[in-house]
């Protein structure tokens, strides 16, 4: 296999049309250069250079090998350049993953920082609510245990806390406690029917881990994955629900909502980033805007 670098050594003798020329140019000594040469041509297996007066000139194949070092080392100027550009934040590209209700609220505004501050880098964003998380993807937001727990999600992940979301009680205009102007106490709503809003997972194991700690199991009447659904039910006196702060952007005109204390549901929003993505000024950069968000 011809080696990048003679070939580079090549050029510059007969760019400069001799050896004693090119070494002053490369820093070497001119028998250092003619050992280069030597080897280069063994691993052509034809003769590169010829003599041409008091300096060298290139043959055919040294002219076609020429050729070639110079579109390497134009690309190699280029490969350059683009890591410094990446390594500096100024291009590549982030895959970012999210679950739908932190689109509008935490995605969106963080996105809009980034940009102003990384024009030049491409963010793939898609939505992506089940696990396991995308192999691909440099920072997914996924939803965790309140209280902490490891930094690390395994995997070579690094968990990096952006929020607590509250749930909020969400009740049928008319119903008794949407008088009330207080917190609901979450035992209250014992034994209300529920409009259940979550599929199985961290969101639903907050609510459920929160009405166990009240003293009770709720009574699922409906079932439902989606927040703007469960809020028609609501509306339309089938059971109350708790839906995320987050997840409350478009409200129903036929509910009420207040909050919830004894204990207060919570999901924890955090951010999942792959240590190697760590390294690039662009994702550092993403995850500080949403941690500012």
């Amino acid at each position: 296999m011809l080696d990048v670098r003679r070939m580079q050594v090549l050029r510059a003798v007969v760019t400069s049309g001799s050896v004693t020329a090119a070494a002053a140019n490369l820093g070497y000594t001119p028998s250092a250069v003619s050992q280069q040469i030597g080897v280069l041509e063994k691993e052509a297996g034809i003769a590169l250079l010829e003599r041409f007066g008091r300096g060298v000139r290139p043959t055919a194949a040294g002219r076609l090998l020429t050729e070639h070092a110079a579109v390497i080392g134009r690309q190699v100027a280029e490969a350059e350049t683009a890591l410094a550009d990446l390594r500096a934040g100024r291009t590549g590209r982030i895959a970012v993953r999210y679950f739908a209700t932190a689109g509008a609220d935490l995605v969106a505004p963080a996105l809009a920082r980034f940009r102003t501050e990384h024009p030049g880098v491409r963010v793939d964003l898609r939505i992506a609510d089940a696990a396991p998380l995308d192999e691909e993807a440099d920072l997914t937001l996924v939803v965790r245990p309140r209280g902490g727990g490891p930094d690390s999600a395994g995997d070579g992940l690094r968990l990096v806390h952006l929020l607590d979301d509250p749930y909020r009680a969400v009740l049928p205009k008319g119903h008794p406690l949407a008088e009330r102007r207080t917190a609901v106490e979450l035992a209250e709503l014992a034994g209300e029917p529920w409009v259940g809003s979550e599929r199985p997972g961290p969101c639903l194991d907050a609510v459920l881990d929160a009405c166990a700690a009240a003293g009770f199991s709720p009574d699922i009447a409906v079932e439902c994955e989606e927040y703007a659904t469960a809020q028609g039910f609501v509306a339309a006196g089938l059971g109350i629900s708790l839906v995320p702060l987050m997840g409350l952007g478009s409200r129903h005109p036929n509910v009420v909502v207040r909050k919830v204390r004894g204990p207060e549901p919570v999901r924890s929003i955090h951010a999942a980033v792959r240590e190697s993505s760590l390294s690039l000024p662009a994702v550092r950069g993403l995850l500080t805007a949403l941690q500012e968000v």
